[in-house]
């Protein structure tokens, strides 16, 4: 069974109920045998990413870059895992409270780096969530879960 490790930093509510709709749409029904493994990215091992065949990764930008819970996930697991996930699909959600472009420029770095293969558009956005950003959030995390079952 294929299975989808979604590592995010939601430190707040609104982020949270993206990383909800994200989770959500991983667990649509229509994607039946897709194992979905969610981790904080505080708590997020080398095991899990290794265990893992494809990725969603979401964060906060904050002062210009991603979260730093987030940098410590991917500064904790990155050499020991750069090799054996090559090319695994991967995609994000980037949420900023007036700017995110230093975000995704670092998650696009680092991805690029670890050699992981952009599978779906990232959702990236300023201000308030919007129900178009749930609804947004959703369909991203059933198109890696439809990916992976492919």
């Amino acid at each position: 069974m294929p299975r989808l490790l979604v590592v995010h930093h939601s430190p707040t509510e609104n982020v949270a109920r993206l990383a909800n709709a994200v989770l959500a749409g991983a667990h649509d029904d229509a994607l039946d045998g897709v194992d979905v493994v969610e981790r904080p990215a505080l708590t997020a091992t080398v095991d899990d990413v290794l265990e893992a065949d494809g990725y969603l990764l979401g964060t906060t930008a904050n002062f210009g870059y991603i979260s730093g819970a987030l940098k410590h996930f991917f500064d904790t697991v990155y050499d020991a895992v750069r090799e054996p996930t090559a090319q695994r699909p991967f995609s994000y959600w980037i949420h900023g409270g007036y700017d995110t472009t230093g975000a995704e420029r670092a998650m696009e770095s680092i991805t690029t780096g670890l050699q992981w293969r952009l599978a779906a558009e990232p959702l990236v956005f300023t201000g308030a969530v919007t129900e178009q950003h749930l609804e947004r959030a959703y369909e991203l995390g059933g198109t890696l879960g439809a990916v992976l079952l492919s």
